[in-house]
């Protein structure tokens, strides 16, 4: 049984502990509920850059230079991630350096030095990374599927910006965004590993004790309006037409989230799902086939991916397709046996991933951060053996419905009409 303590610092701001005994290193990650959803057409990207500008430096380590040989001094690994919802700061290291960890994410996240000249720079690092995205299908598919399920929200919007909202931003956003967002109610500190209790609080008092408080502002809630398919498709000379098809689903962390599970396993997660047994066994129409669900404090999805030759493009849409109808209509009913498979499934790469800490530190930070709850493994394990048979055909018949689904492609073609007419078969 994993254990852990949620505790609050002086000033409010949450701190998640999980010791680990006998564990020789730990993992302590600063969240801050931003990202790109709590953005504006005009900052676009600003989570994401605000993120870049954390590695040039604070105070006490004045500079890229400084914070990588601080790093490099105690063996750490350094890194960050900015998502819709969240952006965070990731340190793992030996247990006996760990203050240098909170000592360093404590500097350049609370006084950053937020140069004009590391800004201009950074600018055309991230226009560069824009690009790189941009010429790479399978990655820049998802995005083009996101512009059409979430169309006119900012959970539509690149979590990178554009290359124009980029470039006009300048320091004096940052100051404005961080005293909005980066505010002790609006930040969570997860710490896993070897570590103690009564060490941690003591060491996030001192670093993190005098983080100023406030409000933070409502997100702007999603709520959809779609009664028909919806798609897009942008023709572009490469090898291979990219895809990706699917539909609205619901929030993360709600009641259905361990059937949600259990119906994405047994469609596309895995070497032995119906998609990649379907799709690329069978057929030899794709190399790459999933499926997988991505959800937020309101809303989600469902969708799968692939890549194919574009001349099968329109026969692996039709294929996967098929199988997700044939779900929810039970044409293709679970055996007792693919069920049971699923739930392992699930809960062997669960059990695996819990021996990272950085793991660790996602599975138990993310929910308090969003929803403001922990959901401990053993929770999960037995949610998961709890899923019926028809609990999974319930939701499929919930999820995979005409009106519902999204479609975005990137292919070598000239002519979307034939998959305008598979989408709204």
């Amino acid at each position: 049984m994993m254990k852990y303590k949620l505790t609050k610092l002086s000033n409010g701001l949450p701190v998640l502990i999980v010791p680990m005994a006998n564990l020789a290193s730990a993992t302590i990650t600063v969240w801050t509920r931003a990202g790109s959803r709590n953005e504006t057409e005009k900052n676009s990207g600003i989570s994401h850059f605000l993120e870049h500008m954390a590695f040039k430096g604070g105070k006490k380590y004045p500079s890229a230079k400084a914070v990588s040989t601080a790093i490099d001094a105690i063996g750490g690994e350094f890194n960050a991630g900015t998502s819709k919802e969240w952006t965070n700061y990731y340190i793992r290291t030996q247990k006996e350096t760990l203050e240098t960890a909170f000592d360093l994410l404590s500097d350049i996240l609370l006084s950053p030095q937020l140069r004009n000249d590391d800004i201009k720079r950074e600018k055309g690092v991230i226009v560069e990374e824009i690009a790189m995205y941009e010429d790479t299908p399978m990655r820049r598919v998802a995005d083009i599927f996101e512009h059409v399920i979430f169309s006119g929200h900012g959970l539509g919007r690149d979590i990178a910006g554009t290359k124009e909202t980029v470039r006009k931003i300048k320091k004096n956003d940052f100051v404005s965004y961080r005293k909005r967002h980066y505010i002790a109610e609006n930040i969570l500190i997860t710490v896993s590993g070897g570590v103690s209790e009564k060490e941690i609080i003591k060491l996030a008092e001192k670093y993190f004790g005098k983080l100023a408080n406030g409000k933070r502002g409502k997100d702007n809630k999603f709520s959809s309006d779609q009664t028909e398919p919806k798609f897009k498709v942008q023709s572009k000379k490469i090898e291979q037409g990219h895809f990706m098809v699917g539909f609205l689903g619901t929030p993360m962390g709600g009641k259905d989230r361990y059937v949600k599970a259990v119906l994405n396993s047994i469609l596309g997660s895995g070497m032995s799902s119906r998609l990649f047994t379907e799709v690329r066994e069978k057929r030899g129409l794709a190399y790459a086939v999933r499926s997988g669900v991505d959800s937020v404090s309101d809303t989600g999805y469902l969708a799968v991916y692939a890549g194919t030759d574009p001349k099968k493009t329109k026969e692996a849409l039709k294929i996967i397709l098929d199988q997700c109808y044939g779900m929810a209509n039970n044409k293709f009913p679970i055996a007792d046996k693919e069920l049971a498979k699923a739930k392992g499934y699930l809960k062997g790469h669960l059990a695996l991933s819990l021996e990272d800490t950085r793991a660790i530190n996602y599975f138990f930070g993310l929910e308090q951060l969003i929803l403001g709850k922990i959901v401990t493994p053993r929770e999960v394990f037995e949610g998961i053996e709890k899923v019926t048979k028809k609990d999974v055909i319930t939701l499929a018949k919930e999820f995979f419905q005409k009106e519902k689904l999204n479609f975005a492609m990137i292919a070598p073609i000239k002519n979307a009409t034939p998959f305008e007419k598979i989408i709204n078969n």
